[in-house]
């Protein structure tokens, strides 16, 4: 169950005025997945869908790693997202 403080820090990090960059865009999709739905399980695309295999190599980096601390994490993300982008 999302904390009140992670469901916070993902509204802010859709009202970010500049786009962050790609890698960090990635690292905030990477913990919201492992924040939400744990350890990836997903077979990973294949193909020429190097998007989704990004998004997926990314999140089966934090494998692991507990909801609680993929929270933490985020929020300290979005924090430092804020000052540079808000």
């Amino acid at each position: 169950m999302p904390t009140e403080k992670f469901e916070s820090a993902v509204k802010r990090s859709k009202e970010l005025t500049k786009r962050p960059s790609n890698e960090e865009l990635l690292k905030l999709y990477a913990l919201y997945k492992q924040a939400t739905e744990g350890d990836n399980h997903e077979s990973r695309p294949g193909g020429f869908d190097f998007k989704a295999i990004a998004k997926h190599d990314a999140w089966a980096e934090q494998t692991g790693k507990s909801p609680e601390e993929a929270e933490a994490e985020y929020i300290a993300l979005v924090d430092d997202l804020e000052t540079k982008y808000a």
